[in-house]
């Protein structure tokens, strides 16, 4: 995944918690007990983040995963009706995700985890269906994964040394 550094201080970000898992670690004398917590983080205008926390304590845990997301915060390129430039699969461990350009009007047609990314995103129109495993955290960083990647028409077109027009038509 490419990350464009984003100062996560100058922007008002929202967070939800897609899981909260028990862990246990056995050692010599017993079980340790932890809890572990899948946080999204975004601005719902083109910025979000997935983070990953672990602690004794399920608030301290979802601190952790908070600051975690905080730190890989990406830009996603969204077109004029809140939908994203055209369609893409992301994959990430079992867990495909195809996200598809949905127009004015459709909303956010998508699974839990990957609902709560697209939201958090500011993506406004989509359809998506997730692929092959329905693990929580990988199908979040699956949507991740095909966000990061996404492309606006003006970076294709500068890529291929065409106009906008061309790319679009």
């Amino acid at each position: 995944m490419r990350h464009n550094v984003i100062d996560a201080n100058s922007l008002e970000l929202e967070d939800k918690v897609v899981t909260i898992k028990r862990v246990t670690k056995v050692v010599k004398g017993g079980r340790n007990m932890r809890f572990s917590a899948l946080v999204v983080l975004g601005d719902r205008n083109g910025h979000v983040g997935v983070g990953l926390g672990k602690a004794a304590e399920i608030p301290e845990a979802i601190r952790k995963g908070r600051e975690d997301a905080a730190k890989k915060l990406i830009s996603v390129a969204l077109d004029n009706v809140g939908s994203i430039s055209h369609d893409f699969i992301g994959k990430f461990g079992g867990a495909s995700i195809l996200l598809k350009k949905a127009p004015e009007g459709t909303g956010i047609i998508a699974g839990g985890p990957a609902r709560i990314v697209c939201e958090l995103a500011g993506i406004r129109n989509i359809r998506t269906k997730s692929l092959g495993s329905n693990n929580k955290q990988n199908v979040v960083l699956a949507a991740m994964d095909a966000l990061s990647q996404l492309k606006t028409p003006e970076e294709v077109a500068a890529a291929r040394g065409k106009s906008v027009e061309e790319i679009l038509n």
